[in-house]
């Protein structure tokens, strides 16, 4: 029994290991893609943006006389001074709608997005006179596309400069007149979407107000952001609003994009977490067997452990092809074939089709599944585990063990005159 024992243990850890470098194998497969992929994804469909509000200004000239001593004579001579004089932002009314659609690239997805974007910001002019004032608008990334872009000042449409990673507009402004600003484009992003108010440290913002609309419902808001003030949940997603009457703040609006189960990561933990899977099966077969008296080999152990781990290989080269539901599935089917067909052979289609497959099915499957259920796996995993502790101490309370482990004595050999 005890050199039973010991061999049933080598093979576990042999299997442990073969794991080990299968689990690494599919991390290494995920994360060496992913630096390549990432690039990719970012040149095809965008990066996070991050979009300010637009800003007005005129130039301000000062004249003013400087003298000079030349060749012993004094030069008066006239000077210019120049300098931005910014107009300050009355009102703001942004809206925003996020479009997500997920794309996988090898074993990751990537949480990619459309965006349509729309504003109207009020700005009022100063000074005592009439200014030639320049809008501009920046963008919120410099490696996306903007189509369909609107600007328009009080409704008339203005010939637009291209500048860096920006659009302006010149218009006249009469002396104390207000103007607005209408703005938008159609444009797509990764990950997440930011509106800041346009400075890094604490900024304020007068009559502010911000809608966006989502297609998805899984919204997060990231740390030292700002949460709306009002929420609407939809059919398909969620009506947002920010709105504010003189608000000081340094955070800014942002939503990330909520992300979709990675293939490849979760193949890598379920590949790792497989010995407690196997462990657990080979401790209720082993209890199984020794209590009907039943003569499972070690080399029948090692069979089952090699169907154990074709169900991870097959899932680590299924979800480059399939979706992670679909490979987790038929790898399930195959596993659960390869055991069941296996023991019917050796001990039984009863025992094959019933204890066998149930405790695999438990043990596999089910322990394999907990990690779909996100921030539930551990404690999945230990009710099971307890459970599973549970059960067998109650059917094997009354065994003696001391005669189960007992080496049994040779039989005497009979000789014949």
């Amino acid at each position: 029994m005890v050199k039973r024992i010991t061999a049933i243990a080598f093979i576990f850890v042999c299997a442990s290991v073969a794991w080990a470098i299968l689990g690494g194998t599919i991390f290494s497969r995920t994360y060496d893609s992913s630096n390549r992929s990432s690039g990719e994804v970012e040149s095809l469909w965008g990066t996070p943006q991050n979009q300010t509000p637009p800003k007005a200004s005129f130039i301000q000239v000062n004249a003013r006389n400087e003298e000079s001593l030349e060749n012993g004579k004094k030069i008066v001579r006239k000077v210019e001074d120049k300098f931005e004089v910014p107009l300050p932002l009355d009102s703001s009314r942004v809206a925003v709608a996020l479009d997500l659609a997920h794309r996988q690239k090898g074993l990751l997805w990537y949480s990619t997005y459309k965006v349509n974007y729309g504003g109207l910001y009020s700005f009022h002019n100063t000074s005592d006179k009439e200014q030639l004032v320049t809008f501009t608008l920046g963008f919120p990334a410099s490696q996306a596309i903007y189509d369909d872009l609107v600007f328009n000042i009080d409704d008339v449409p203005i010939t637009i400069t291209n500048g860096k990673n920006s659009a302006s507009g010149v218009t006249k402004l009469a002396a104390g007149k207000t103007a607005t600003l209408k703005v938008g484009y159609h444009s797509q992003g990764l990950n997440e979407w930011r509106y800041s108010f346009g400075s890094t440290e604490v900024a304020q913002v007068r009559d502010f107000a911000l809608n966006m609309k989502t297609n998805f419902k899984d919204i997060d808001f990231p740390d030292n952001t700002i949460s709306p003030t009002e929420k609407h949940e939809t059919t398909n997603g969620w009506d947002l609003n920010w709105s504010y009457k003189n608000l000081l703040s340094g955070y800014q609006i942002a939503m990330v994009m909520p992300e979709k189960l990675q293939p490849g990561p979760l193949a890598g933990k379920i590949s790792l977490f497989a010995p407690v899977s196997l462990f657990f099966f080979f401790f209720l077969m082993f209890i199984i067997t020794t209590m009907r008296g039943i003569e499972l080999h070690p080399m029948n152990y090692f069979f089952l452990a090699t169907a154990f781990f074709a169900f991870h290989l097959l899932l680590a080269y299924l979800v480059d092809h399939v979706s992670i539901h679909a490979a987790f599935a038929i790898s399930s089917v195959v596993s659960v074939f390869l055991v069941v067909s296996y023991l019917r052979l050796v001990i039984g289609i009863q025992f094959a089709s019933r204890e066998a497959a149930v405790a695999q099915f438990v043990y596999l499957v089910l322990f394999s599944y907990a990690f779909f259920l996100k921030g539930f796996t551990g404690l999945a995993i230990t009710i099971g585990s307890v459970t599973t502790l549970f059960v067998v101490m109650q059917v094997t309370g009354r065994i003696r063990w001391a005669e189960k482990f007992a080496v049994k004595a040779a039989e005497p050999t009979t000789q014949l005159s």
